[in-house]
């Protein structure tokens, strides 16, 4: 494969578009800086710095992180409106190919896929099988109770859909009207202009060892420079969560807040397959404590997903969602659906679940947030798809407008598009529900906040002069393990029930041997000493229970592999499935944004600190982008 095959891809709709807009510059020394250079000589290998490589560039218009329903919305609408076909807009997505992020199930409301492409039925959109019939319960440990349905959950008009499939369709479209798509390439880090605004992005190395040196395949990755940037990478992403810190966008904003999805894809027996049922639980396994609940969706071909949600903010420390989830496929209401079936797929997710109150501000020098990487997930009415399309279209229509009003200008100012947002339907369906979530941060959980949902959703709607709020991170709720006593969570039975690595085989996610690993603690013994007595001594380990792939172990150890408490901290990096795009914030004490990540941040866990770096070597598994359930 060629250096333009790997930037651009191997289809002849991007290789005849790059022809036929040669903007592209190629610095040759970032030839000569490969492994070919390094390889021969040991010195030089150890004074290799990816930071001092020439970088090939590409000047584009508009240049959009993230190939999700968000990101290729905006793309849409953008060329829909570029009629003269003056603008080049690229989209940049990590997956090998459009969708291969994206795991089956998701409830999709079409309301902006209606404005957006107002003929995707005669265009052959993958909206299949409408939800025709829905049900809510309250479990016990094994009794099903029937509870009102809020207005917020009725998905008459909805379709159940493979979001992976309509996804790639998207992307299709896109390609048709003249988008650039190149899939393969992660956004890995903001490239800025002197004056400090976002110039674009640069995509990650590949070619290079566990040991950051580079490999006989060696590419460094290419800089993108765009009039205006769009990110759309998701919940939690890499590139929005430095521009966060950089340009101050949480100030005054609610702490976002977050969900832990775990989801699997069944084939199920003709007898209780019933094509377009949609089923939602609340209540066990989970305790009053505990925010979360399930989802269960029959979907085309006698395929089921389903899963289980857990608020990160739980207090107990012993708690692990991928356990939580295991055992309550054994609950007698589950069961009878699963058994006999055949698990076809595995998947986690982080959500953002903070809502209005924990939107930052949409827009910075250079750029904006879209989708979920701004967070408009509707908690109660668990979608998010439709308002990341829609933010996306109005990213869109707002980038045009400046394009008209100064063609000449060097950068896109979008301030217009958060004032857009605001008077849009995603903040008025936003705005309605504000107050649900927040709702269960009181002393009797689960019931305070089930009562308050009702009067809140059947007959207040929202319209109150008050607004709650998020009061504290995740992180801070999670509690000492002396407070709370080990839960003992019953062994795999391989039918309905499995153990975590045989799980983790079916995620798709594929990690060379020799590549870098992307999760690390910051050198030197201390670290690691202070990592493990941190987390074993008073959250007995917390880090290793709330990944659903293991990718974290507290090995026992003793003499010189011991690093504190008797124990071992092994990172599995190879097991990871991406549930959150990798999180970075600014460590106190002088570390510069993005360069560490704090797991308690998102899972719960004080002081506990992991570099993290976007994986471009991985191929990564499938999941949701846009937060469906």
């Amino acid at each position: 494969m060629s250096l333009a095959q790997r930037w651009i891809g191997s289809s002849r709709t991007r290789l005849a578009a790059a022809a036929a807009r040669p903007r592209v510059t190629v610095h040759r020394n970032a030839l000569r800086s490969g492994a070919r250079f390094y390889a021969s000589e040991a010195a030089a290998e150890e004074a290799f710095n990816p930071d001092e490589v020439e970088r090939a560039t590409d000047e584009v218009d508009v240049c959009i992180v993230g190939g999700g329903p968000a990101g290729l919305s905006a793309a849409i609408r953008l060329k829909q409106l570029d009629t003269d076909d003056s603008l080049r807009v690229v989209v940049l997505e990590k997956a090998a190919e459009p969708g291969n992020h994206i795991m089956s199930g998701a409830v999709l409301e079409p309301r902006a896929l209606d404005e957006l492409l107002p003929n995707w039925k005669e265009d052959g959109a993958p909206l299949n099988q409408p939800a025709l019939k829905d049900t809510m319960k309250f479990l016990t440990q094994n009794m099903a109770f029937p509870l009102p349905h809020p207005p917020q959950m009725n998905n008459e008009g909805n379709y159940i859909v493979s979001l992976s499939r309509v996804v790639a369709w998207l992307a299709e479209q896109a390609e048709a009207l003249g988008v650039e798509v190149y899939p393969g390439f992660a956004g890995a880090k903001p490239v800025y202009n002197e004056d400090g605004s976002l110039k674009g992005v640069c995509t990650g190395d590949v070619g290079l060892d566990k040991n950051f040196q580079p490999k006989d395949s060696y590419e460094p990755g290419m800089e993108f420079h765009a009039k205006v940037t769009l990110i759309a990478e998701g919940a939690h992403g890499s590139l929005s969560k430095v521009l966060q810190n950089k340009y101050n966008l949480r100030e005054g904003k609610d702490p976002q807040t977050y969900g832990l999805g775990i989801k699997e894809v069944w084939r199920v027996r003709d007898e209780v397959y019933e094509p377009g049922k949609v089923i939602h639980t609340m209540g066990w396994p989970l305790d009053y404590k505990t925010y979360g609940g399930s989802f269960l969706y029959h979907m085309e071909d006698n395929m089921v997903t389903m899963g289980l949600v857990v608020g990160l903010d739980y207090p107990n420390p012993y708690l692990s969602p991928y356990q939580e989830f295991q055992r309550m496929k054994h609950h007698p209401f589950f069961a009878e659906i699963l058994k006999g079936g055949e698990r076809l797929a595995y998947g986690a997710r982080a959500l953002n679940e903070g809502g209005l109150q924990s939107i930052p501000k949409l827009y910075f020098p250079g750029g904006a947030l879209i989708g979920c990487s701004a967070g408009f997930l509707n908690v109660p009415k668990i979608k998010g798809t439709h308002n990341a399309m829609k933010s996306g279209m109005v990213a869109a229509e707002e980038i045009y407008k400046q394009f008209q009003e100064n063609p000449e200008a060097e950068q896109i100012d979008m301030s217009g598009y958060e004032k857009e947002m605001e008077k849009s339907w995603v903040y008025d369906e936003l705005r309605e529900v504000r107050n649900i979530r927040p709702s269960f941060h009181n002393p009797l959980g689960l019931w305070g906040g089930m009562a308050w949902s009702g009067l809140d959703s059947m007959i207040l709607k929202g319209k109150v002069p008050f607004t709650f709020h998020h009061p504290k991170e995740d992180s801070a709720a999670t509690e000492l393990a002396s407070h709370h006593k080990p839960i003992n969570y019953p062994k795999p039975d391989n039918e309905l029930s499995f153990d975590i690595l045989t799980s983790v085989s079916l995620t798709g996610t594929n990690h060379a041997e020799n590549q870098p690993v992307h999760l690390r603690l910051p050198p030197g013994k201390e670290a690691r000493q202070h990592h493990v007595e941190e987390n074993v001594s008073k959250y007995a380990g917390l880090l290793g229970r709330v990944c659903p792939a293991a990718v974290y172990e507290y090995q026992d150890a003793e003499g010189a592999e011991e690093d504190a408490e008797g124990k071992k901290f092994v990172i599995n990096s190879q097991n990871c499935i991406h549930v959150s795009n990798f999180v970075f914030v600014a460590v106190p004490g002088g570390c510069e944004p993005g360069t560490e990540l704090r797991i308690g941040s998102r899972l719960g866990i004080r002081q506990s600190l992991l570099i993290a770096e976007p994986d471009p070597q991985s191929s990564g598994p499938s999941r949701d982008d846009e937060s469906d359930r």
